[in-house]
């Protein structure tokens, strides 16, 4: 369809022609029903033969024969090569050959220096040190042989004088304690002095300890045994017509006379009767915190300002 300008759709867009369309006309064919590969069905296939497998026959090869990389050269022996460029490497070492060392030495034992670098230590030898020539002392001074016997009925067998016998009573010291006591108390005036005015500490020592005298024993009381247990009684009685809920099978009649009422017990109108006064009636009261915001002051006038003025 032309444009307003006179150019159609595909000179707008700037194509030479429309594009054609591939499958215009042909037949419908289901895509269930179509083919995966249509040429693999026609005319002669390519037909490999089988793989093979790599051996030393020709027949795992490509070509039909054994094809050599260097046909016609002349025999090569390797170790000589090897042997001429040793030579060539050797002639630019400067000097001999390095050899490296024997290794490490283990030690083989404790406390042995082998395979120390600075050896054995003569600190740590375990020779003895030279010592002074040993002076054998003199001889023990020689004296008679002891005298025997334990000293307990055998005489002259101490160094020095046997003591001379002395008589000793038998209750001596007793009879001096008792001379010695009755002249001390004959020396004595009066009985001995006593003070009352002991000190004492702060804390008795038993807190519960008291000097008032302890008031007597309570006897405690002999509850009585009941000899039978104690049984409820049944539950009482409903009132009823009968009067079978009272103790009494019905009450007694008693006789009332009839009374004339004195004139003390009869009311008159001029005798007035007691009211008691009412309590106080509440009015309202201002609370202290109220009195207290009430009296204004501010800091102009703290200093001049009192209570009696507000």
């Amino acid at each position: 369809m032309p444009a307003e300008g006179g150019k159609t759709d595909m000179e707008r867009i700037g194509l030479f022609s429309e594009m054609e369309y591939v499958t215009v006309g042909d037949k419908y064919v289901s895509s269930f029903n179509r083919p995966f590969n249509e040429a693999a069905s026609k005319n002669r296939q390519m037909l490999p033969g089988g793989s093979k497998e790599m051996s030393n026959l020709q027949a795992g090869y490509f070509d039909p024969r054994f094809v050599r990389i260097f046909e016609g050269e002349g025999y090569v022996n390797l170790n000589q090569v090897r042997r001429r460029r040793m030579m060539e490497e050797a002639k630019k070492n400067l000097s001999k050959a390095f050899l490296p060392s024997s290794g490490e030495k283990k030690p083989c034992g404790l406390g042995s220096y082998y395979g120390t670098i600075g050896g054995p230590v003569p600190f740590f030898s375990a020779q003895s040190k030279p010592r002074e020539k040993y002076v054998v002392p003199g001889k023990n001074l020689y004296t008679s042989p002891g005298k025997k016997g334990t000293g307990y009925g055998y005489a002259n067998i101490t160094i020095g004088k046997q003591f001379s016998h002395s008589a000793d009573f038998y209750d001596a010291p007793r009879l001096n304690y008792k001379k010695e006591n009755e002249k001390h108390h004959d020396l004595l005036k009066g009985t001995p002095f006593k003070l009352n005015l002991y000190p004492r500490e702060y804390f008795d020592s038993n807190p519960y300890l008291s000097e008032k005298p302890l008031p007597p024993l309570k006897k405690a009381e002999k509850k009585e045994v009941l000899a039978s247990p104690f049984k409820p009684c049944s539950p009482g009685k409903k009132a009823g017509g009968m009067k079978a809920g009272t103790f009494d099978p019905y009450p007694s009649h008693s006789a009332d006379p009839y009374m004339v009422k004195s004139t003390n017990q009869i009311s008159s109108k001029d005798v007035k009767i007691f009211h008691p006064p009412g309590g106080p009636k509440s009015r309202p009261i201002e609370s202290i915190m109220t009195l207290n915001v009430k009296r204004a002051l501010n800091m102009k006038n703290y200093k001049t300002a009192s209570v009696q003025s507000y």
